[in-house]
């Protein structure tokens, strides 16, 4: 692993100058997360989040399931028929299970869609190199909706609000030195937060550590700079394939083949536009 890993992006520092901070993220290390829901709780307390339902989803004891305007840490359970680790067998009774669980959250993204396709402004990437929703530029028109390939953002519909909301990755605390509520409130420090370049070493060396005590199937998403989003700014160390836990495999920055379509409909606006003009011309002969 390299010494300093890229962790710019196309917004920040640059557009900052001297303001720019070093790049802040989250390491989410799901192998120590026991479940309890700390982060969600902090999260909704520190940063006013609505109430969301708490209903039952018969999925395990998830009962928020999924992120979205007023569920910013969403703490997953899933239930596997299989040992925890190799070597384990069956146990004594036969019956293989392990629970995995993960606290999601938005992955501020390096290659933001969200932030590409937003006409007003409203989402903004600060000068630690996070994305933020600023909620009183909003309109509510939900273009960053479907650009996310992770499905985070969402309107929020209570009291027809309709505006979109997500993590801010605690701006507000951040931005004066203070570790975000959800990796402050997390007893097992499964959810760390610090500058991002510090984090992936320290990502890399854990991963090394589960699959030797025998998590064959652990492995970091989103760490990797070179994937389709450019990396996460919140990356997770999981014990199985992301797609178990309702993570794309592959995410791709949805915006990223914008300019290459645009030239190939200009190309074919200009080649019908000929095409006319010869038209019209040949017909006055």
């Amino acid at each position: 692993m390299s010494a300093q890993p890229n962790v710019a992006t196309e917004a920040w520092p640059q557009s900052y100058g001297d303001e720019a901070q070093p790049r802040m993220g989250f390491f989410t290390d799901t192998s120590v997360c026991i479940g309890c829901k700390a982060c969600e709780v902090a999260c909704k307390e520190w940063n006013q989040v609505p109430e969301d339902g708490l209903l039952f989803t018969a999925q395990s004891y998830d009962n928020t399931g999924g992120l979205g305007a007023d569920t910013w840490r969403h703490v997953a359970f899933i239930e596997q028929d299989r040992p925890l680790r190799v070597g384990d067998g069956d146990g004594e009774d036969g019956d293989a299970f392990r629970w995995l669980m993960s606290s999601d959250v938005c992955k501020h993204c390096t290659h933001s869609a969200c932030l590409d396709v937003c006409p007003t402004g409203a989402i903004i990437r600060t000068e630690l190199g996070t994305v933020v929703v600023q909620e009183d530029v909003c309109n509510g028109c939900g273009y960053c909706v479907p650009a996310c390939p992770f499905g985070v953002l969402d309107k929020r519909e209570i009291e027809d609000d309709g505006r979109v909301w997500k993590c801010t990755l605690c701006y507000d605390r951040t931005r004066e030195g203070i570790t975000p509520a959800c990796a402050q409130a997390c007893p097992t420090e499964s959810i760390q937060y610090g500058p991002l370049d510090e984090l992936r070493e320290r990502a890399g060396a854990r991963l090394d550590k589960v699959v030797a005590d025998g998590f064959a199937g652990a492995r970091l998403y989103g760490e990797d700079p070179n994937d389709g989003v450019g990396g996460f700014g919140a990356f997770f160390l999981l014990l199985d394939e992301p797609e178990v836990y309702g993570l794309p495999p592959h995410p791709v920055d949805t915006t990223h083949d914008l300019p290459e379509m645009w030239r190939s409909a200009a190309v074919a606006a200009g080649a019908l536009a000929v095409g006319v003009a010869a038209c019209l011309l040949g017909g006055r002969r």
